[in-house]
C-alpha cells in the first residue's frame, strides 16, 4: 500500500523502465526501442529458466531453507510471465504512441507525448500484469483496485518526473545529435531489422 493506493511490488522498477522507454523512443526512434524491448523480453525469459533450474537442483545438505526457497520461487514463473506479457505489450504501446505523436506534433509538446503514452501504455501494462499475476489469488474488485491504483501512480509519476525527463531528453538529443522521427518506420513489434 502507498497511502490508499494498492500497488504490486513491481511498481518499484517502473519509474526507471518507462522513463528510459520514453527517452529511447523520443531520441532514437521506435526501431531502436524495439530492439531494447526484445532484449528485455529475452532477459526475462532467461531469468525464468535459471530460477526454475535453481529450484530443481538438489539443495546442499546444510541448507535448512529449501521449503521457503521453493515456496517463494515457485511463484516466479507466473509473476514473470505476467511481467513479460505486460512489458511486451505495454512497452510497445508506449513506444508506438510516443513515435506517432512526435510525428503528428512535429516534435513539439514532448510532455504531452510522454504523458499520453503513459496513459495508454500503462493502462495496458498494468491490466495485463494484474490479470495474469493475480487472477488466481485476488477477487475481481481487488484486482480492479490494484489496476486503477497502479495506473494512477504510474501516470502521476510520469507527470512528476517531467521536469527531469524533458531536460535529459533535450540534452541527449544535443549531445548525440539525434532526434529521430519515425516517418517510414514499420511498427510491427516482431520485425527485428532497423526500420
Amino acid at each position: 500500500m502507498f497511502y490508499s493506493l494498492a500497488l504490486p511490488a513491481g511498481i518499484i522498477l517502473f519509474p526507471l523502465a518507462y522513463l528510459f522507454g520514453d527517452i529511447l523512443t523520443e531520441v532514437y526512434g521506435y526501431a531502436n526501442s524495439r530492439k531494447v524491448i526484445w532484449t528485455g523480453f529475452v532477459s526475462l525469459i532467461l531469468m525464468i529458466l535459471f530460477y526454475e533450474l535453481a529450484r530443481r537442483l538438489s539443495p546442499a545438505d546444510f541448507w535448512p531453507n529449501q521449503t521457503s526457497f521453493d515456496a517463494i520461487f515457485s511463484h516466479i514463473p507466473r509473476i514473470v510471465l505476467a511481467s513479460i506479457s505486460a512489458y511486451f505489450i505495454g512497452e510497445f504501446c508506449n513506444s508506438y504512441v510516443v513515435a506517432k505523436l512526435k510525428i503528428k506534433q512535429k516534435g513539439s509538446k514532448m510532455w504531452l507525448r510522454f504523458v499520453g503514452s503513459t496513459l495508454i501504455g500503462q493502462a495496458v501494462d498494468t491490466t495485463v500484469f494484474v490479470l495474469i499475476a493475480f487472477s488466481s489469488s485476488m477477487d475481481a474488485p481487488a484486482m480492479l483496485r490494484t489496476i486503477i491504483s497502479a495506473w494512477i501512480f504510474k501516470v502521476l509519476w510520469e507527470i512528476v518526473a517531467l521536469p527531469i525527463t524533458i531536460p535529459v531528453v533535450n540534452w541527449l538529443k544535443k549531445v548525440e545529435n539525434e532526434d529521430y522521427f519515425d516517418k517510414n518506420t514499420d511498427f510491427n513489434p516482431f520485425k527485428l531489422s532497423d526500420r
